[in-house]
Parts: structure tokens; sequence; C-alpha cells
């Protein structure tokens, strides 16, 4: 199975990963974040990608699968407060704004993604560290591996996620399966029904749930399934929607909002470290 990984400047300076026998693509942006911005498979386009936001560097990016890194969400007053003082810090952390680095992986079984810690980065997270993705796409199927080395002289704390931006047809015919029942709804900062949040996406909505390792997307008026396989430690799944966009983020995370405050889930590295995390979308 030939795949190859080609730099292209249409219609955008991207990356393109493609297996020519399927004709499955990749299209991936490193200097903006790493960002996947688009999966073709099977001749469907899985990913809600706004171009033309993509084209404003001053707002921030509507789709493909932003990166999230060392936090998930937001933190009061946008600060880390650490033994050594306090760090401002964006929402979502800063992986998704820095420039990454793209390689083959040998023998083209699929490419990394990577980055290491920058005098920006240690503006707003006092740490060494490095991080790779690796993505290999299948049929039918894209997995990523994520490693996260701590490469500080202490302990490293940190969350990590994605935010992949799925296309939906109508929200109002969408199912979501695999959640639990209950979930932590991020607009009224409140434990309620998962259900009730579900019946409301076409409304609008931001919760966290927690699932068994496995939540499907099922977009019933394009008979389009999408099952996200993200085991412990990311096992959170997040459920974003913002309409009139025909998308639904679904989001796998390793730990809550405000983890780096309250502990809960709260990923950690001693010094020379590293973590491998698992994530693995497949469609119909």
């Amino acid at each position: 199975m030939v795949k190859t990984l080609v730099h292209k400047n249409i219609p955008y300076s991207h990356w393109e990963y493609l297996d020519c026998e399927s004709g499955d693509r990749l299209r991936v942006v490193p200097e903006r974040g790493g960002l996947i911005t688009e999966w073709l498979c099977s001749g469907k386009e899985i990913l809600y990608f706004d171009l033309d936001r993509f084209k404003l560097k001053d707002k921030s990016i509507r789709g493909g699968i932003p990166i999230l890194f060392p936090i998930c969400g937001g933190l009061p007053q946008g600060l880390i407060k650490l033994s050594k003082g306090d760090f401002p810090i964006h929402q979502h952390g800063f992986a998704r704004d820095i420039c990454w680095k793209i390689k083959d992986i040998y023998d083209n079984k699929g490419f990394s993604l990577f980055c290491v810690d920058t005098e920006q980065t240690r503006k707003s997270y006092p740490f060494n560290f490095f991080l790779e993705m690796k993505v290999k796409l299948d049929k039918g199927a894209l997995s990523i591996i994520i490693i996260v080395q701590n490469r500080s002289d202490e302990i490293m704390p940190f969350s990590f996620g994605l935010h992949p931006y799925f296309n939906i047809l109508d929200l109002r015919n969408v199912e979501i399966k695999g959640l639990s029942d209950s979930c932590f709804n991020h607009i009224n900062m409140a434990t309620t029904s998962t259900k009730e949040q579900l019946d409301c996406l076409d409304k609008g909505v931001d919760f966290l749930a927690n699932s068994e390792g496995s939540v499907s997307i099922f977009d019933l008026t394009s008979n389009t399934s999408i099952e996200i396989e993200h085991p412990e430690p990311m096992n959170l799944a997040v459920v974003w929607t913002d309409p009139p966009r025909n998308m639904v983020c679904l989001e796998p995370w390793s730990s809550p909002r405000n983890s780096l405050i309250s502990g809960d889930r709260l990923l950690t590295l001693d010094s020379g470290r590293h973590i491998e995390l698992n994530c693995r979308f497949l469609t119909n």
C-alpha cells in the first residue's frame, strides 16, 4: 500500500498524507499548532473545517483536530498557580498555537508531528517538554499515539486533549452513544442529565461526561457513524456544538477543567519520564 507525504500550497499551505490506493487523505498544517485540518475517507470529508476563519490569523481556529496541552479548558483568571509563581495561560493551553514539525515515520506507515518547549512557552508553563503525535491512516480509521516527555528537573503536571470537529448534516438528527448518564455542564457549571444535553445539540451545548473508552456519533441524515476509542487516561469526553455550524466536537480529554488546581485526574511525570496516550477514530 503506497502512501506519500508531500507539501502543497493549494487550497492553503499544508502537508498532504495520501493513501494512493484508496484515495484517503489527511491534510496537516504543522506551523498552526500541528493541526490536522482535513480527513477524506472513502470520498467523505469527515472533519469540519472553516477555511475562511482559518485564514484570519487573529481568530481561533474552528475545525480540524486542535491539540490541547498543557491544560484542557480554562483556569480562573487565566493563571497556572505553581510554587514558583503564577503564569498566564490561554484556554486549552498553547499547543494549538505554536509551531510543530513533521516527518515521515519509517516505512511510510504514517507521520510524526512533534514540538518542544520554547522561551515563549516557558512564560506560560515553566517546564521543559517534548510532545509527539504519531499519526497512522488505515482503511476507515485514523490512529494517533501521543507521547509526552518531561525534560525538566522537577515533576511536571499537565492535562492533554484533542478537539476534533466532525461534519454533521443536521444537528436535529444526531445520536451520540457511550457516554455516562450524568455529565458536567460547562455553561452553568453544574452536574446534569446527559440525555437532556444530547436533546439540545441544535441549541448549543458544552458538557463533559465519562465513557468506558469508546463513544460513537451517528449522523442519521447522511448515514455516517464515527467511533472514538479513547482508553484511560483519555477516557473523558467533551461534547460541544456551536449552531448554526453543522458540526459536533466530540473531544477525548485526560482531565477536566481546573485539574491543575483541583488535582482531579491530573497527569504528572517525574523528571526524565514519559507517557504514551492513545486515540483512534473509526468511520463507516
